[in-house]
C-alpha cells in the first residue's frame, strides 16, 4: 500500500484540464499526493485534444503546457504489470458498468489504494457490487 496515493481516472483529468475553478487542479497539484494511472491513458487524453483546447479555452501553447504538468504528476503504470487476479476483479466490477473502466480499477486493486473519479455512475456502480475504496471528493 502506498499512503498518500490515488488512482485518476480519464474523467478527473479531463475536469482538471477544462475547469479552472475546479478544486481538482488543487488537489492533483497538491504535492503531499501521490497519483496513478494506466499508461494508456495519455493517449486518451490526446484523443480528445481538440475538445479539450476548445472548452479549456487555453490556447494550444498553455494547453499543452498545463498537459505537460498534469501528466507530470501522474506515476505511469504498464497494464502488463497489473496481475491477472487483479484484471478479472475488475473487469467483473465494471462490466455491467463500463468495461472501459477496467484498467483503473484493476490499477487500484493492484497498489491497494483508492480510485479517484468523478464518473458518478461507476462509483454508484462500483458501491453496489462492494467496490467502496475510492479517494478525493
Amino acid at each position: 500500500m502506498i499512503s498518500n496515493a490515488a488512482v485518476v481516472d480519464t474523467n478527473i483529468i479531463l475536469s482538471a484540464l477544462i475547469s479552472k475553478s475546479s478544486g481538482i487542479r488543487e488537489k492533483l497539484f497538491d504535492e503531499t499526493m501521490n497519483y496513478f494511472a494506466p499508461n494508456y491513458i495519455i493517449i486518451e487524453l490526446y484523443k480528445h485534444k481538440e475538445k479539450l483546447l476548445k472548452y479549456s479555452k487555453l490556447d494550444e501553447t498553455e494547453f499543452f503546457e498545463f498537459f505537460s504538468s498534469i501528466v507530470n504528476r501522474i506515476n505511469f503504470v504498464s497494464l502488463e504489470t497489473i496481475k491477472e487476479e487483479n484484471k478479472k476483479k475488475a473487469y467483473h466490477l465494471c462490466k455491467s458498468i463500463d468495461i472501459k473502466d477496467t484498467p483503473f480499477v484493476a490499477l487500484s486493486i493492484q497498489l491497494k489504494i483508492p480510485l479517484w473519479t468523478g464518473d458518478k455512475k461507476l462509483k454508484q456502480g462500483l458501491i453496489k457490487l462492494g467496490f467502496m475504496d475510492f479517494g478525493e471528493e
